[in-house]
């Protein structure tokens, strides 16, 4: 995995006013933790740490130089906006040597899977993540998943990756993915609708005048 350089600076001001502060002054507020340590408020520039955003595929290991002291950091929360998307708070995870760490490595999937190529089906992915413990050092930046086999109706599940120099964390049993039969389109079938048959009308034969005046003299 490929560090990068960061430099950050501590904060004294903390609590909601002063980070909005910060962000109109193009700055992030931030904090870094670890074992054996406090956490400790930080800020650091906003166009040059979605500069290194921009440029990692996965977990994102920087050297955070506070102050003039060199720190080795894991990127370990990255919050949002929720609505503009940009980064309002980041927490820094520090590491040190021999400490082995949890952490997600995203998912590739490799290759075009067989029931697609030969029989028109659809690769269907469920997990983009896997939760590992590892040393730092050994952190990839992508978990690649070879699909090339994969049939119709088949699938490829968390036991069947492996990580090298790493203890998998995420249930065996999920599935990663599948490659599904074509979905075939089924043509409406048109409704009949038998138009109801239309009762006879009811023929009386009329009076003879003068019947009913007869009737009720009888």
């Amino acid at each position: 995995m490929t560090e990068q350089s960061l430099s950050a600076q501590r904060r004294q001001e903390t609590g909601k006013g002063a980070a909005r502060r910060l962000r109109h002054g193009g700055k992030i507020p931030a904090v870094i933790y670890g074992h054996g340590r406090q956490p400790e408020s930080l800020t650091v520039d906003r166009t040059e740490f979605e500069k290194i955003l921009q440029q990692s595929h996965g977990s994102t290991i920087l050297e955070l130089d506070i102050d003039g002291t060199k720190q080795r950091t894991l990127v370990r929360d990255i919050q949002r906006h929720p609505t503009k998307k940009t980064v309002t708070h980041i927490d820094f995870l520090e590491l040190h040597a021999g400490e082995r760490i949890r952490v997600d490595v995203p998912i590739e999937l490799i290759g075009s899977p067989d029931g697609v190529r030969n029989a028109g089906g659809v690769l269907e992915q469920f997990l983009r993540e896997i939760e590992v413990e590892i040393l730092p050092k050994d952190i990839p930046e992508l978990i690649e998943i070879d699909v090339t086999d994969l049939r119709i109706a088949t699938s490829l599940h968390v036991r069947d990756v492996t990580v090298e120099n790493a203890k998998i964390l995420t249930d065996p049993s999920v599935t990663v993915c599948t490659v599904v039969p074509p979905r075939v389109e089924v043509e409406p079938v048109a409704e009949v609708v038998e138009e109801e048959a239309a009762e006879p009308e009811l023929i009386r034969k009329p009076k003879a005048e003068g019947a009913e005046e007869d009737a009720e003299e009888d």
